[in-house]
């Protein structure tokens, strides 16, 4: 009985976390402090977790507020970057591991050709 309502407490503390993206950028700092302390005293280990770690990138996640400029583009180049890696398996120089990065992320397609 009591394992649903610890649950169910977790996910309102994550729906509360979400909406500090929905904020201004000036009232984004004290919303935070203020979430932090009430996790703490959640007595969620959890959430008290997430909330130190909130803590540790707090400068990080506010400059979220000046720049909005997230890592997903960062990241998604990794994945690529990751995908010519295990396509250039077997190669023997670097400097083939790089034209497959280039040919991964640059989308090209070797069989097709252009007349002009």
């Amino acid at each position: 009985m009591r394992l649903p309502l610890r649950t169910a407490r977790a996910y309102r503390w994550a729906l509360a976390f979400d909406q500090l993206y929905e904020l201004a950028p000036e009232e984004a700092e004290p919303y935070l402090r203020r979430f932090c302390r009430g996790a703490v005293r959640s007595r969620l280990a959890p959430i008290v977790r997430f909330a130190r770690m909130v803590e540790e990138n707090w400068h990080d996640i506010l400059r979220w507020f000046s720049a909005q400029v997230s890592n997903g583009l960062l990241e998604g180049l990794n994945l690529l970057v990751q995908a010519a890696k295990r396509r250039a398996r077997g190669y023997r120089s670097m400097r083939n591991y790089i034209a497959m990065i280039y040919l991964v992320v640059g989308k090209l397609e070797l069989g097709a050709t252009h007349a002009k």
